[in-house]
């Protein structure tokens, strides 16, 4: 095991490391505390030969002026919120509208955006590294002082993310991590040959700026049908849904661990497992994709795949969905791992 740290540069004075954690087993990982993202996971395909399976950049510049989000902490509220407002406690708050009238992943300047602590550095058999950032009241205009903590975890075979966050007034929180996997190695080409499956028996449908309707359907007889595995680009294909996959799927209870989706890669014999206590998960392809990369990739259209781990989008205005609040004197603690075996 090793823990390497090194300078990043520098974001509007604050200094930025990477944080490199390294195992026995062909696996190491890159962390930034720019964003609390991860950078860089190299994992060994069934030759035994590693590859870097996330998308990103390479430079602290890029990741600064970068739009995708690539591996970072995004919050205070990931995915959407509806009309750019919600009311909590009787007052409503108007948020910055960055997406069809919506918020995205937290407004403006969210936590993708910020330069965090570094915490502590473990190294062990487990080693980890952890982020810290205190979101003032008042930041995006959401309520409430938050002390976040965001702790990577270099497993055996793959990476734990925990989140953890305490606030001293009622607010709503909804924390992912947007990493986009290419399990052939980032700048491989698409990944609509990708095998995926979702362990969702609904999701939640959207209207036209992609906002929850409110409402849950069955995903059997659809091109949300994960149940059984299938090619990500089926149904792109064929022509049932040839824009692809941008949307929120039902796992179960909150704080009820499971496995949450497989993905399977053939060429190189790569299979991710995800496992969540969280109630949803957002899969997303790449729509947006288009930009340059690590190592002068291009990343087009469909050349990464996120599975994010969350509340559903929309919630603080739909009192049906699992509730987002956090009150003082609760934690809020999530744990999400992305482990590694070839087929």
């Amino acid at each position: 095991m090793s823990v390497e740290c090194k300078e990043f540069g520098y974001f509007r004075g604050y200094r930025c490391y990477l944080i490199t954690l390294k195992n026995q087993n062909g696996y190491s990982a890159s962390f930034t505390n720019f964003g609390a993202t991860a950078q860089s996971l190299w994992v060994p395909d069934k030759n035994g030969q590693p590859a870097d399976v996330l998308l990103g950049y390479d430079t602290l510049e890029e990741y600064a002026d970068g739009n995708s989000c690539h591996g970072a902490t995004v919050g205070r509220f990931a995915n959407r919120i509806g009309g750019a407002k919600f009311t909590l406690g009787g007052k409503e708050y108007k948020l910055a509208v960055n997406d069809n009238g919506n918020t995205l992943h937290g407004g403006l300047f969210c936590y993708n955006k910020r330069v965090w602590t570094v915490g502590n550095v473990v190294d062990g058999d487990e080693p980890y590294v952890e982020f810290k950032y205190t979101s003032p009241d008042g930041e995006e205009n959401f309520p409430g002082t938050l002390s976040l903590t965001t702790r990577y975890t270099l497993l055996s075979n793959g990476i734990k993310i925990e989140y953890m966050a305490t606030t001293d007034a009622q607010t709503v929180i909804n924390l992912t991590n947007h990493s986009y996997f290419n399990l052939k190695g980032e700048g491989n080409g698409d990944i609509k040959d990708h095998i995926v499956s979702i362990n969702a028996k609904q999701y939640t449908p959207v209207d036209d700026v992609r906002i929850p309707t409110g409402k849950t359907a069955y995903v059997a007889g659809t091109p949300y049908d994960f149940i059984n595995p299938k090619r990500v680009g089926e149904d792109m294909d064929n022509g049932r849904l040839p824009g692809g996959y941008d949307n929120n799927f039902i796992l179960g209870e909150t704080k009820e661990t499971r496995e949450a989706a497989t993905v399977y890669e053939p060429e190189s014999g790569r299979f991710m497992t995800v496992t969540t206590d969280k109630p949803g998960i957002q899969f997303y392809i790449g729509i947006g994709l288009s930009e340059h990369g690590k190592n002068g990739h291009f990343y087009d259209h469909y050349t990464g795949l996120c599975l994010e781990s969350q509340y559903f989008p929309d919630s603080p205005n739909k009192p049906n969905f699992p509730s987002c609040v956090l009150n003082p004197g609760e934690e809020y603690h999530f744990t999400t791992t992305y482990t590694f075996s070839v087929k």
